[in-house]
């Protein structure tokens, strides 16, 4: 059989010629610039007329914003592959661009309008991004993804919980939120457990290591249905004994599965290694989320070992990965790339810290804002060129 190519040709400007070049770029100049802003507004500085109170909006930027261009990234590249159709490029993907576009701009600005008017406008990204992966998926009848096209459902019904939440119930849209990441962390869990055993095997094969990655098994199923029944207890009753004994059972559970795929053997590559360390930090953020449920310590730490420590690391470990990969670089970590896994790390430890650690909590959470931003600024520094050069002949 003739190998399907990957990309058509088109006269759209290089970076409309893959869809992880944009959606990175914009997702990791925003996570630089929303964290800033959200600081600004806490101190009453800041003066948009954003479209749902301030701690709403943070977690909505954070989750909708930032992780879902991060997510439509990767599923634009990934896609492809799975089902051997054409990818999106040129006039489609520039609309979808503009839809994440008017979505942020609606966030910042449509705090006067009603309901449905800033609604709307922020919801068609999600939507039309779950569409547009859907077509594929069942286009190309890869029936063993669809678990990916229930998870973008997912984030659109908690961004409209959310939305709806702002203007009616304060809890329904927190209750949008945690929905928003439980769905995030679930795909870290499901894709993070098939690839980060799969590259870590083909690198140590590579190094001639005998002791490899577990593979897939019973192990990994009971550890993945733990975790999302604890998520989704999480999301409809966050405080209950219930929900906070499966989400320490499920954090162990990663721990015990993180295990199995010799993540130590990785370390003298970071670029590998730093996979480990943001599925890692899903397992201590279930434990502390458990955790919290009983009061032992307070719930904004537990959900930013979540948020900065999971999907702050993982997305970054994931975004410099396929950028360098896919523009034909070698898939290793220079010192800026190093440099930007550790400032994400600082800025998660910080933040977790933050309401444990007596002091002044401003400052430290303009530390953890400050080295998250630096984080992804330098992400941006090191790989804007790569995406947004021509594509070189026998780049995947």
């Amino acid at each position: 059989m003739t190998a399907i190519p990957r990309y058509r040709a088109t006269r759209a400007p290089a970076i409309l010629s893959a869809g992880f070049r944009p959606f990175f770029l914009l997702s990791a100049l925003w996570a630089a610039v929303a964290v800033p802003f959200w600081l600004l507004l806490l101190r009453g500085e800041a003066v948009l007329p954003i479209a749902m109170p301030p701690v709403l909006w943070h977690g909505h930027e954070m989750i909708f914003g930032f992780g879902l261009a991060t997510v439509a990234g990767f599923l634009f590249t990934a896609v492809p592959n799975w089902t051997g159709r054409m990818p999106l490029q040129g006039a489609p993907l520039a609309v979808l661009v503009l839809l994440w576009l008017v979505g942020r701009a609606a966030m910042l600005l449509a705090g006067g309008l009603l309901l449905y008017a800033r609604a709307v406008p922020v919801l068609a990204f999600p939507a039309v991004l779950t569409a547009a992966i859907g077509r594929e998926i069942l286009a190309g009848r890869n029936w063993r993804n669809l678990p990916v096209l229930d998870a973008l459902g997912l984030l659109l019904l908690a961004d409209a919980l959310t939305q709806i939440g702002a203007a009616r119930d304060l809890a329904l849209a927190m209750a949008g939120l945690r929905l928003g990441v439980a769905t995030l962390v679930g795909l870290i869990t499901l894709v993070g457990g098939r690839i980060i055993p799969s590259f870590s095997r083909n690198w140590l094969l590579r190094r001639d290591h005998n002791a490899l990655p577990a593979p897939f098994g019973r192990v990994d199923r009971v550890v993945l249905t733990t975790s999302f029944a604890a998520l989704m207890l999480w999301v409809v009753a966050p405080a209950s004994d219930a929900a906070s004994a499966l989400l320490v059972a499920a954090g162990v559970g990663h721990l015990l599965r993180l295990a199995r795929w010799r993540g130590l053997a990785t370390l003298p590559e970071p670029l590998l290694a730093v996979l480990h360390l943001g599925y890692a930090w899903v397992a201590v953020g279930m434990v502390l989320l458990g955790a919290s449920g009983w009061g032992v310590l307070p719930p904004s730490a537990a959900l930013h070992a979540v948020t900065v420590g999971a999907i702050g690391t993982m997305t970054l470990a994931v975004m410099a990965r396929a950028s360098l990969g896919h523009t034909g670089q070698a898939l290793t970590a220079g010192a800026g790339c190093t440099t930007v896994f550790v400032l994400v790390s600082i800025a998660a430890v910080l933040r977790v810290l933050a309401p444990i650690v007596p002091g002044d909590y401003a400052l430290m959470l303009d530390l953890s804002g400050t080295a998250w931003s630096g984080a992804f600024l330098l992400f941006v520094v090191l790989v804007a060129r790569l995406l947004a050069a021509p594509r070189r002949r026998g780049e995947g």
